[in-house]
């Protein structure tokens, strides 16, 4: 029996009663209100272990006050379910409950691919960024401006859109697959300490950091309580609105895992619409579909897919550092991990190619000779060649065939195609797990996750042309700002902090003039999307 369900139960009735005790007494002492606030005695207790298709043992023999339905605070509670999976030691104590069994589920596997992008000047220097533009997601896909279930977000979040945070790495579309024998369920937790998610499908019970905004049921019901004598300090609109997910994570209660040759009608039930081209690629591997019944009371349609999604930005280094001389790229592991398969590539003008480095010890450095590429092939010919040689070295970390060539494929548009030198290479299981650390219940028999670390080097040269550019639009030169306006556009989501450095040592005047023709370049971009 899954922790969550034995929790779901025990919530429910411990809950309650305490709800009951509180609004059935006529007494105004302070600890009246104290044994009411089961948040008090439960402050960490996530939001998914309450599951409202769970029965009440217990419930029917107490009415409350006159005018008060029971049905109305069970909603409320259900509404915004705690996760079993993140409550802390104490709380298994409290009612008696054994811990998370750590004994493997046989017959469930999970597998897990992402990626982790940062862009660094020509002397390693890690730099902030926003795109100019972002891959193109499902407009079924949740994120802070739709999040659902009554959430709005606290901290950063609240100030602005994701494209408009200014951020050290961008964890692009990390996806969890599953693989069972049978139909089965799973509770899943994700966590990110040093950053924030800020897309996700199918609906997480949890995520954070986040609260919910006040309703006027609540407001309805505290005053019907108040009326019919219960406690001046009691508030409903406290103990549940306004406890917020402080939390940088995202849960996911009661997924059903549902084995695809079983139930191959589903496949027609997927979601659909034309955009989000990275994210359908990721649909092409032999999982099972997971779906998750529906949190929304006007809303009974379950999310289905074939994976979980979620995205997100964070603020800390990446164990890669590359510096790039003239012709040459010297990459260094300051990780306690050795990194695999680093691919340093060079694309211009839709030709290039790349050179392979095998493994970087921990505190080791290499220097490479780009002239020592081959020719640089055509795109279509590189994609083949590279996406070919990434699928092995994605395989050799544990992922299925079909899972790694749909991770190339998801990204060979931007890995492949893009101007400029980038390092792809593999992350170390490790620092994913210091970096995002996950948790299901139950734990399957195995668990695999590869994340792909992409290094966005600024070259002096590409720094020095826009530079000399930038002085002449603003002197005033037409041509000139057509041409910063080029370069812009051909830098794509790596043009602000392109232009953060080529104007570092310039005038204010240019500097004016070249963030005013990001902003062209921005317009024109969003045009022919």
């Amino acid at each position: 029996m899954l922790l969550t369900t034995k929790l779901s139960l025990a919530m429910k009735q411990f809950s309650l009663k305490k709800i009951k005790s509180a609004l059935s007494s006529k007494s105004n002492q302070a600890s009246d209100v104290q044994s009411f606030k089961v948040r008090q005695v439960l402050p960490e207790l996530p939001d998914f272990a309450l599951s409202s298709s769970s029965s009440l043992a217990g419930s029917g023999g107490s009415k409350g006050p006159p005018g008060f339905s029971w049905f109305n605070v069970r909603q409320l509670m259900f509404q915004n379910p705690r996760p079993a999976l993140c409550v802390a030691a104490g709380l298994a104590a409290l009612l008696g409950i054994g811990f998370m069994s750590t004994n493997k589920q046989k017959g469930l596997v999970a597998h897990e691919w992402g990626t982790f992008t940062s862009v660094q000047g020509f002397d390693g220097a890690m730099l902030e960024w926003r795109p100019l533009e972002s891959s193109r997601l499902p407009k079924f896909v949740y994120d802070w401006n739709n999040p659902g279930l009554n959430r709005v977000p606290i901290g950063g979040l609240a100030y602005g859109r994701k494209n408009a945070m200014l951020t050290l790495q961008r964890m692009e579309t990390p996806v969890i697959y599953f693989y069972a024998d049978k139909k089965r369920m799973v509770d899943v937790s994700v966590k990110f300490p040093q950053g924030t998610i800020t897309e996700w499908y199918p609906q997480a019970a949890q995520i954070g950091p986040s609260r919910l905004r006040s309703t006027p049921l609540l407001a309805k019901l505290d005053a019907v309580a108040h009326k019919a004598g219960a406690n001046p300090d009691f508030n409903l609109e406290s103990m549940i609105s306004h406890a917020p997910t402080k939390e940088s994570r995202a849960c996911w209660a009661h997924l059903e895992v549902l084995p695809a040759n079983a139930h191959p009608d589903l496949a027609s039930l997927l979601r659909v619409d034309r955009s989000g081209s990275h994210y359908f690629a990721a649909r092409q591997t032999d999982a099972d579909f997971v779906r998750v019944a529906s949190q929304n009371p006007t809303n009974a349609s379950p999310d289905l897919e074939k994976f979980i999604f979620y995205r997100g930005v964070g603020n800390f280094s990446a164990p890669l550092r590359v510096t790039m001389q003239e012709n040459f790229v010297t990459v260094s592991n300051s990780a306690a991990e050795p990194l695999e398969h680093l691919f340093v590539l060079g694309m211009d003008q839709s030709a290039g190619n790349y050179l392979y480095v095998e493994r970087l010890a921990p505190g080791e450095q290499q220097t490479l000779n780009l002239q020592k590429m081959d020719s640089p092939v055509t795109v279509e010919k590189l994609s083949v060649k590279l996406g070919s040689s990434m699928e092995k070295a994605l395989v050799s970390q544990g992922l299925y065939r079909r899972e790694a060539k749909a991770m190339v494929n998801t990204w060979q548009d931007s890995w492949f195609s893009e101007n400029g030198l980038r390092v792809l290479y593999v992350l170390p299981r490790a620092w994913t797990d210091r970096t995002l650390p996950l948790a299901m219940d139950p734990v399957p028999a195995e668990v695999v996750r590869v994340m792909v670390g992409r290094a966005e080097v600024l070259s002096s040269k590409v720094q020095q042309n826009l530079t000399r550019s930038l002085i002449k639009a603003g002197e005033g030169d037409a041509e000139a700002k057509a041409e910063v306006v080029t370069q812009l556009r051909q830098l794509g989501r790596f043009a602000e902090p392109a232009l953060r450095l080529a104007t570092k040592a310039t005038s204010s005047q240019v500097s004016q003039a070249g963030w005013a023709l990001l902003y062209t370049a921005s317009k024109q971009e969003s045009k022919t999307l």
